[in-house]
């Protein structure tokens, strides 16, 4: 779980300012549903790693974070990107779904992205 950021105290703000888009797991050790997401977040880190940085927040450590975020039910997954949440899961969800998810939103990313014309001259 290499490509996972496990947050820490203190380590919050590294994930708000990240200049790529961040996938947060908000889970807690108890829950059965955030264990069966687990092996699947590892496989879109594995995929994803080089253009989503991947972060898991352990709700019971990090209760003011959950809270900030409005998060009540676990897992939920936030998508970050320059410290706003563009979208929102709640549930363990299959690899398909979530891929599909981030691809949609590296796509609008690219669209959004200016391309260098060479003129001939």
């Amino acid at each position: 779980m290499g490509n996972i950021v496990h947050v820490q105290q203190g380590e919050w703000q590294n994930v708000e300012s990240s200049t790529k888009p961040v996938l947060v797991d908000f889970w807690a050790a108890w829950c059965a549903p955030c264990h069966l997401l687990a092996p699947t977040l590892e496989k879109l880190a594995a995929t994803y790693g080089d253009e989503i940085s991947f972060a898991k927040v352990n709700v019971d450590e990090l209760p003011e974070v959950a809270s900030q975020y409005g998060i009540r039910s676990i897992p939920t997954l936030l998508l970050l990107r320059d410290g706003k949440v563009v979208e929102e899961l709640v549930g363990a969800r299959p690899y398909r779904d979530l891929a599909r998810v981030l691809d949609r939103h590296l796509t609008a990313t690219e669209k959004c992205q200016p391309r260098l014309i060479r003129l001939a001259g």
